[in-house]
């Protein structure tokens, strides 16, 4: 059996962002996947200790673009848990708002890229117009397309202007009928079908043993979602469904995305229909010593965040966990026995987002010294050294 090694990145058309992977392959059929992180590492948990609770909302917004209300919804909630305090009921339906807006134009967002993939632009192109819809309402909103900067800890940074509501309702409702006709069109289509079909397969036992969250683990049979486990937010106070499908396979997790944009459209609407009067923030002072968690059901899953008070006004330690950390190690029960062709929309239909996932801490042999930034650049600039003396390159 002659063996060959096949990369995929660290970059490549299908991936927006860095990241590497080696398939060991005999002919067109995978037998073997390695995984290689950490081409995007860029010290945000570093950075955060460096900034007050509040400052270290806005670089935690820059984690990642697509989820850019999701991890400043799990920081707060940790910073808020070391007290331990609730936000206002007002804070919380419009958190709820953001953050299932984000959900939707997420969705739409991997649905366009998933089927530019697939070489059919024609969905790429209906999808990204529909997501601009919703980027408008975001705007309305919060007077920002993409990083909203509404969250902070202990509420939120600007309140829902009421005459902006029945406008934001009828744009939500606008979106829809486009909505069934993308569901329609991917339903019926037979191409797709043949394409996303029996290809990928997570069962609901490799989910489990993998830890997998989010859509990735709700279209293995997985019945886990944080919002429903460990409800916060308002999203113990509106009527929504969770969508679980059982066969794990690439089809699965794109009627799952398209579903719950469905859900997170009925969320959005009673939220603003039903938002409570009252304040909108609790004005927190200082922050007590102690240790904290929070937890958000992103667009790909769990976000989890850990923070460490010593008193002080800033963050002692910050720990983050992006969905894509949890949801990486599956690709060894995709992938491999799948073929070449079908492992790159395998590895994209965990819907990765890299930049939130690459975390690194590097200690020197002794075990006691952390690397700075010129000791990182000079590891990079020693391994490209030696990686052009193998490739014989000067």
């Amino acid at each position: 059996m002659a063996l060959s090694r096949v990369p995929i990145g660290p970059y490549h058309p299908l991936q927006e962002e860095p990241e590497y992977f080696n398939l060991i392959t005999d002919g067109e059929k995978v037998l073997d996947i390695e995984v290689n992180v950490g081409y995007n590492h860029r010290g945000i948990e570093k950075l955060s200790e460096r900034k007050s609770f509040d400052q270290a909302t806005f670089v935690i917004e820059r984690i990642c673009g697509i989820c850019s209300t999701s991890h400043p919804f799990a920081y707060t909630r940790a910073v808020e848990d070391v007290f331990p305090v609730e936000v206002p009921e007002r804070a919380k339906y419009i958190r709820t708002v953001i953050a299932e807006g984000e959900r939707i134009h997420s969705h739409l967002l991997w649905l366009g890229l998933a089927g530019h993939f697939l070489g059919y632009n024609t969905l790429y192109m209906w999808v990204w117009k529909l997501r601009e819809e919703i980027l408008d309402v975001m705007e309305i909103l919060s007077g920002n397309r993409n990083n909203y900067a509404m969250f902070k800890p202990g509420g939120i940074r600007r309140d829902i202007n009421p005459d902006d509501i029945p406008l934001v309702l009828k744009k939500i409702d606008s979106i829809v009928p486009t909505l069934d006709r993308l569901r329609k069109a991917i339903i019926d289509d037979p191409v797709l079908h043949k394409r996303l079909k029996g290809i990928g397969i997570l069962t609901k036992e490799d989910a489990l043993d993998y830890c997998a969250v989010g859509p990735t683990a709700r279209a293995s049979g997985v019945e886990k979602d944080v919002r429903k486990d460990d409800p916060y937010g308002a999203y113990d106070r509106v009527d929504w469904d969770m969508i679980v499908t059982y066969k794990g396979d690439v089809f699965e997790k794109v009627v799952v995305r398209v579903l719950e944009m469905y859900e997170s459209i009925k969320i959005i609407k009673q939220c603003l229909k039903n938002l409570p009067p009252g304040e909108i923030d609790l004005k927190l002072k200082d922050i007590p010593p102690g240790e904290g968690i929070g937890t958000h059901e992103a667009p790909r899953g769990e976000t989890f965040h850990y923070v460490r008070s010593d008193g002080t006004n800033r963050p002692a330690r910050h720990k983050v966990r992006a969905p894509t950390y949890m949801n990486l190690p599956t690709c060894e029960a995709t992938v491999i026995g799948e073929s070449i062709a079908d492992a790159t929309i395998i590895l994209a239909s965990i819907d990765p987002c890299y930049c939130c996932t690459e975390r690194l801490t590097v200690f020197s042999p002794e075990g006691n010294k952390l690397y700075n930034g010129n000791d990182l650049i000079k590891l990079s600039q020693q391994k490209t050294d030696k990686i052009k003396k193998e490739m014989g390159l000067k």
